[in-house]
């Protein structure tokens, strides 16, 4: 790290967070039947904790100063990004619900940020989402803050435990995504 680069300030700590050490995890011993775990330490519940909190420290503020919801910045980054989606494809990448996604999509199309098309192939009707000028330079307004703020939170780690969170969320995902598939009917 270059010295004279700037450091966020680490977060307070509260005497009950401490050092997250084996002593202080309640995951550290886990027997296999979880009979010990409290519903606070389930592994969805801090997960879905730390998400909250995050949206509203880091990504409510952007997005409001944009005059979106974070559903709508949520839909509208994603789609900034490829320009232009199927909209069960919008659905994955987005990782919401279709009925969120659908409302989701008719508002921003609604104030002209993106469009929507339907298609007919077969008997099957699919539908292309596709972000307009107004909508990809808004996008463009808003990223480099998006990126700023999360920037500023990932960078309040230490570079060991930014490469261990990662590897982490990125093996919950895969663990999370392969137990969804196995229980989907064949």
């Amino acid at each position: 790290m270059d010295p004279n680069e700037e450091q966020e300030a680490p977060l307070p700590r509260t005497a009950a967070e401490g050092e997250c050490g084996h002593d202080a995890s309640p995951w550290a011993g886990l027997e296999e039947g979880g009979a010990s775990l409290a519903i606070d330490d389930f592994l969805t519940t801090m997960m879905s904790h730390a998400s909250n909190a995050l949206r509203r420290a880091i990504t409510v503020p952007y997005a409001e100063q944009a005059g979106l919801t974070v559903s709508e910045w949520r839909m509208l980054s994603v789609l900034a990004e490829a320009r232009q989606l199927p909209f069960m494809e919008l659905v994955t990448r987005a990782a919401a619900d279709k009925a969120q996604v659908s409302r989701t999509l008719r508002l921003l199309e609604s104030r002209g940020l993106l469009s929507l098309h339907a298609e007919q192939l077969g008997a099957r009707k699919w539908q292309t989402c596709r972000i307009s000028p107004l909508g990809q330079a808004l996008y463009e307004q808003i990223i480099p803050l998006a990126r700023q703020r999360q920037a500023a939170v990932i960078r309040q780690l230490s570079a060991d435990d930014r490469v261990v969170l990662y590897r982490a969320l990125k093996t919950l995902r895969r663990i999370g995504e392969a137990a969804a598939d196995a229980r989907e009917p064949k």
